[in-house]
């Protein structure tokens, strides 16, 4: 996305251009699924006086123009991304908190039985899926094979 296109897109639904505005997306587009704390903190290196409300406010106006999504990836605040690349899923490692970014059409039979049998139109772009990455797979089955290493017994 060019400057001219979002500074146009805001002008266009009646909002201003303003530095704090500009900050908030360059550093929603910087971090990748940021925290409001998370971008306060990397706005607050240019803008010192710039405070966590203000974040709150001009992520909200970026969301209702469209330039900017949010899901949750977890418990506690929601995480942004710019809109132009939210069409993927998020699968988080519940026991390391990896965020991995995979392809939307994973979900398309999800999307398509809740709409057969619901008549539910979902939007999967907001969709979470919390398991364990491979490496911790891969940890937690080297933790017990060694435990039962240890008392003498194999695990399957």
């Amino acid at each position: 996305m060019s400057h001219l296109t979002w500074r146009e897109e805001l002008r266009a639904r009646g909002y201003r251009v303003t530095p704090q505005r500009q900050l908030v997306l360059e550093a929603v587009r910087e971090l990748e699924h940021a925290t409001p704390d998370a971008i306060c903190t990397e706005v607050q290196k240019t803008a010192a006086g710039l405070n966590l409300s203000t974040v709150y406010r001009t992520l909200d106006v970026l969301e209702k123009v469209g330039l900017i999504t949010h899901t949750h990836l977890g418990a506690g605040a929601p995480s942004y991304h710019l809109a132009e690349e939210a069409d993927h899923l998020h699968v988080v490692c519940r026991e390391c908190g990896e965020v991995t970014d995979t392809a939307l059409e994973l979900a398309d039979p999800l999307v398509e039985r809740l709409r057969r049998d619901l008549g539910f139109e979902a939007d999967a772009r907001h969709l979470t899926v919390v398991g364990q990455c491979s490496r911790c797979r891969a940890a937690a089955a080297g933790q017990e094979a060694d435990a039962g290493a240890e008392r003498g017994t194999e695990t399957a």
